[in-house]
């Protein structure tokens, strides 16, 4: 399923539902109020839910049928609108690593880029309420000259997790989604040089995530699933899940010993081809349009003003 949050246009109501044959079922009024309307609600109902919102789809045929509505009566938001945690996972693609040496910033290259190490996962966290739905407009920081992008695989979080093995992680996922991870690059190289990060990562709209939770029934293997951003319309970043040092088992139980709850998103780091790492970089501008393609779980679009 293509799990959803989304609002219905005539009425203002937020609700869940699922993206079936190009339309938006609402999951909410069509079991007449015994599922939630908040994702993180819904994914703390375990299995049950996710059966019931399968049952509920049958007899929805060609987007068609009562609380089904079309694209444009839709208003659509992140899956997990304000989820509890953002994990994000650094330098998880090897090139992408190797791009970042290349950057010739007086500060960036400061951080002795050389003493990363793969002995576990790295990573810092990332604020909630920077999170963004597909189609948002993110404003550029008034602090930042140098915005960039990031596409990432999400890792959405279906139950309570905590020193979970590698063997027994994908029993808490529910799935996955997209991630933009927009960066001001010019405060997180300062961040870096005092052995911090947060701004430079976590400013208004600087987490898109969606469009939607793809559950983990409709993936034969989330590790081979192509990836592409697109600034304008021109390929920035093209690579393949499969190149991630840590893949979701091994990012999911290592995360865990800090708690993971449902609706918790863990992000897989970012392929080369940032900003970031071109001999002249090509910062995102206003106007620009940045569309985050990863085969099977769709198009994350963010406008940048």
């Amino acid at each position: 399923m293509k799990l959803a949050t989304f609002d219905i246009n005539s009425s203002g109501k937020r609700t869940i539902g699922v993206c079936h044959n190009g339309a938006y079922v609402d999951l909410v009024a069509r079991s007449g109020g015994t599922l939630p309307a908040d994702m993180i609600k819904f994914l703390k109902g375990g299995q049950a839910a996710m059966d019931q919102a399968r049952n509920l789809l049958a007899g929805v045929e060609g987007g068609a049928g009562q609380h089904v509505y079309a694209e444009d009566e839709i208003t659509l938001q992140s899956p997990v609108p304000l989820p509890g945690k953002i994990v994000h996972t650094s330098c998880n693609f090897g090139s992408h690593l190797q791009e970042l040496t290349t950057w010739k910033d007086p500060v960036w290259e400061a951080h002795n880029w050389s003493d990363f190490h793969f002995e576990h996962p790295t990573g810092f966290l990332e604020a909630p309420s920077s999170v963004v739905p597909s189609g948002a407009q993110v404003e550029i920081p008034v602090f930042t000259r140098q915005l960039d992008y990031e596409i990432e695989i999400a890792i959405i979080i279906g139950k309570e997790a905590y020193r979970v093995g590698a063997e027994q992680a994908f029993d808490y996922v529910a799935g996955y989604t997209i991630f933009n991870d927009l960066s001001a690059r010019d405060i997180q190289a300062r961040e870096h040089s005092n052995k911090v990060i947060l701004m430079g990562k976590s400013f208004k709209g600087s987490c898109p995530l969606g469009p939607w939770l793809v559950t983990l029934d409709e993936l034969d293997d989330p590790h081979d699933l192509d990836m592409k951003l697109r600034v304008n319309g021109i390929v920035r970043q093209d690579s393949n899940t499969g190149q991630m040092h840590y893949k979701t088992a091994e990012l999911v139980s290592w995360w865990s010993h800090m708690g993971l709850y449902p609706g918790d998103v863990i992000t897989s780091g970012s392929p080369p081809g940032v900003a970031a790492g071109m001999a002249e970089p090509k910062w995102l501008q206003p106007g620009d349009t940045v569309a985050a393609t990863i085969a099977r779980l769709g198009t994350l679009t963010t406008r940048i003003i």
